[in-house]
């Protein structure tokens, strides 16, 4: 083998073991928070930040994400192994060796550290409570059904960052988005676990379905979808946004509708759909709402 061919068998395994990390974090989901982040962002400065705020609002939420998402799945990996449902996912099937895991999630939490330091003493001094958040909420459901909450709360850091690391301080608009999408996310969060309702019942572990059942968590998580959209009006009146952010609020309004009409259907596929699906479109939407809000 030459060289050159070998260098060029180098860089393939090493792409395909990236895209392999990518798969086990779902990088792709980062549309849950990114598009938060930035209108989180936008918001505050009243306008598009610069390259370099951009950039390191851009590395923060990456780091904290996926070094979360690695983390969650070398805490659950045992659990994982054991539910049907998902023990095709990289660590049970030893795609992904539980010490690669530990590395990426160090690494991706490391950068979120390092990017917090780039922005602002604010964001440092917010960075243990952060921390905290992101490390703990692995391990929440396995003693309280509140852990979708918890999940909420994690995601909802996504536009108060962003806001934090423009003007330096946390606001009564900051406030409203991070509950807004805190409350969305525990919402779609409470519809994907009734897939595991018998499983987290018969291993002990703690969810809002597994507490109250199918009827009575889809009823929990459509009152927490009804808050977080009259939160996003708040926040629209609060900042004086116009009939552009405004539209995009009915468009997620009916989007978040149709949610719950698949959840209702009970079956797997549908549930995939509403709590996926469906909720990777909602942030673009509110990204694109405030940035048309700003251009009009």
């Amino acid at each position: 083998m030459s060289r050159r061919s070998g260098l060029n068998t180098g860089l393939s395994k090493g792409l395909k073991r990236i895209h392999t990390y990518a798969d086990l974090v779902l990088f792709t989901h980062s549309l849950f928070g990114l598009p938060h982040a930035y209108a989180g962002a936008i918001l505050a400065r009243g306008g598009i930040p610069s390259l370099r705020e951009l950039l390191w609002v851009t590395l923060a939420m990456v780091g904290a994400r996926n070094g979360a998402n690695a983390l969650n799945r070398l805490v659950d990996a045992d659990i994982d192994a054991r539910n049907p449902r998902t023990a095709s996912r990289h660590l049970p099937r030893g795609i992904v060796s539980k010490k690669e895991a530990l590395a990426l999630s160090v690494a991706c939490l490391v950068l979120f550290v390092v990017s917090a330091w780039q922005l602002n003493p604010t964001c440092v001094k917010l960075l243990p409570v952060a921390l905290a958040v992101l490390l703990v909420y692995s391990y929440t459901k396995r003693f309280t059904w509140a852990s979708h909450l918890v999940l909420g709360f994690a995601v909802a850091m996504a536009p108060m960052g962003g806001w934090i690391a423009i003007r330096a301080a946390v606001e009564v608009p900051a406030l409203l988005m991070g509950a807004a999408v805190g409350a969305w996310v525990a919402g779609f969060d409470i519809i994907y676990a009734t897939l595991d309702i018998d499983f987290d019942r018969l291993e002990g572990l703690h969810s809002i379905p597994a507490r109250f059942g199918l009827e009575k968590s889809l009823v929990i998580a459509r009152a927490l979808h009804v808050l977080s959209i009259a939160l996003f009006f708040t926040l629209g009146a609060v900042m004086d946004l116009g009939l552009a952010y405004f539209s995009t609020m009915g468009l997620i309004s009916a989007l978040i509708w149709l949610e719950h009409r698949l959840a209702a259907k009970g079956d797997a596929l549908n549930i995939y759909k509403a709590a996926y699906t469906i909720n990777q479109v909602v942030a673009p939407v509110f990204l694109t709402g405030v940035v048309l809000d700003l251009l009009l």
